[in-house]
């Protein structure tokens, strides 16, 4: 009889997979390119309906991805320890899905075999963000938001 083998995001913990694994458990949300606001006096976080200039809001992936850290200053590179550390990663994000030793949802690519699926779920930001291209710096805060869009869980 043959053994089953597990799908890699559940037998690696996220240490151990590959540069290619570790972009395959990318959901490809694009929630972690919404701006967040720091508020001067408190110094707390906010969450904006507004995404980074590079995003493409229509396919929501990067414009020039393997060079946005360099052309965005505050793009943050998403590692196994600031998964367990950024509070501002939605929980259906799949690095932190597998971080706390969950299952990905069905909508998840690795799972239903499609990128469509995120979006279809309504997990994404497709549709539900402006560009911050498009809007005024001083005007930013107007956009401040209290959850992801798209908050239907798995």
């Amino acid at each position: 009889m043959e053994q089953e083998i597990l799908p890699f995001w559940k037998r690696k913990k996220l240490e151990e997979m590959t540069p290619q694994e570790w972009e395959q458990l990318c959901d490809g949300c694009a929630r972690c390119c919404l701006l967040k606001l720091e508020d001067e006096d408190t110094g707390e976080w906010h969450l904006t309906r507004l995404a980074c200039g590079l995003l493409d809001i229509g396919s929501c992936n990067c414009k020039d991805y393997d060079n946005r850290h360099a052309l965005v200053s505050d793009c943050v590179a998403i590692d196994p320890e600031k998964v367990r550390t950024l509070d501002w990663l939605p929980e259906t994000c799949g690095y932190r899905v597998v971080a706390a030793g969950r299952d990905l949802a069905w909508w998840h690519p690795l799972v239903s075999g499609t990128r469509d699926t995120v979006h279809a779920a309504g997990i994404s930001v497709r549709g539900a963000v402006l560009s911050e291209d498009k809007v005024a710096e001083d005007a930013m805060y107007r956009y401040i938001i209290h959850d992801y869009p798209g908050q239907r869980r798995s």
